[in-house]
């Protein structure tokens, strides 16, 4: 990322380098990420809603379901594109399926009655556990 200073800016995701002195250059930096994970979390939910509704299109020959299906993914591209302007390709894009995967789980449990059995929610602790590693241990440069 680069200010209007002409400085280029980059830092670390690891969990030891978000703690540190806050200085205003810290601050605004952390600020910019948070701003391009929240635009992940809209693409991770967009992406839930156009898979959980893919059921309900009945092979895209249901209206309104189809359209929520496009929109959702719309949304779920458009969104993962802007967090990669911060957050690494494969970083961004492990988060964002790993995510998925596990809430279209749920959302099917929920709508579909489709409850998972034990390797699969053993599998889905496991999606879980690696995102929290990303999270806390990964030492990927945004930039």
């Amino acid at each position: 990322m680069e200010y209007p200073n002409g400085q280029i800016v980059a830092f670390n995701l690891g969990f030891s380098q978000l703690l540190g002195p806050a200085d205003p250059s810290r601050l605004a930096a952390l600020w910019l990420l948070a701003m391009h994970y929240l635009h992940l979390a809209i693409a991770i939910l967009g992406e839930v809603v156009a898979t959980s509704s893919l059921k309900a299109t009945e092979d895209f020959t249901r209206l309104w379901p189809s359209l929520l299906a496009l929109a959702g993914y719309g949304v779920a591209f458009y969104f993962l594109t802007l967090s990669l302007k911060v957050i690494p390709v494969g970083i961004a894009y492990a988060i964002w399926a790993g995510m998925g995967v596990v809430l279209v789980t749920l959302a099917a449990a929920v709508m579909h009655s489709q409850v998972p059995d034990m390797a699969a929610v053993l599998g889905t602790a496991l999606i879980i556990s690696g995102v929290v590693v990303i999270h806390l241990f990964s030492k990927t440069l945004v930039h």
